[in-house]
């Protein structure tokens, strides 16, 4: 696939750093207002998790600092290989240059490699603009029922 922002570089978080932390700070609440940005323990889970890769975005354009982070989880169900793309987010500054596109792209191409036959993900009604790119992408919305259950209520 050619590379459809030019100089972006995507690489999974391998350790837990100062500036994947402060980045996290950042971007979560950019992303939603409903759960606080992780704590660096959480942070250091979700690195070192076997069933999770959290991707990081960073282009020159920006200096050093990641502009950008996806999560794709990959699980094994008696019917395969499972994938599921979570908490794709960009910052403000940064929006409009497809970062969100190639973050959603890497994730399906580690998907692919892992065996998957499909991914999965759920976007807010509300996030115009996130909703138009994936449908652009070939996402296709399910006609399903979606539940939830709040463990906080036992």
């Amino acid at each position: 696939m050619p590379d459809i922002v030019p100089g972006l570089i995507i690489h999974k978080a391998t350790e837990l750093t100062d500036d994947l932390y402060q980045a996290c700070q950042r971007l979560v609440p950019q992303l939603t207002t409903n759960h606080p940005a992780p704590t660096r323990e959480e942070l250091a889970l979700l690195i070192s998790s076997n069933s999770s890769s959290l991707l990081l975005a960073r282009h020159p354009d920006f200096g050093p600092e990641i502009i950008g982070m996806a999560t794709l989880i990959l699980y094994q169900v008696p019917t395969g290989v499972r994938a599921y793309i979570e908490d794709v987010v960009v910052d403000e500054k940064a929006r409009g240059l497809r970062i969100g596109e190639a973050l959603t792209r890497a994730c399906l191409d580690a998907a692919t490699e892992a065996g998957a036959s499909q991914a999965m993900l759920t976007c807010n009604p509300g996030r115009l603009a996130a909703n138009q790119l994936y449908r652009r992408m070939g996402f296709e919305l399910r006609k399903t029922n979606v539940y939830r259950y709040d463990l906080q209520r036992r």
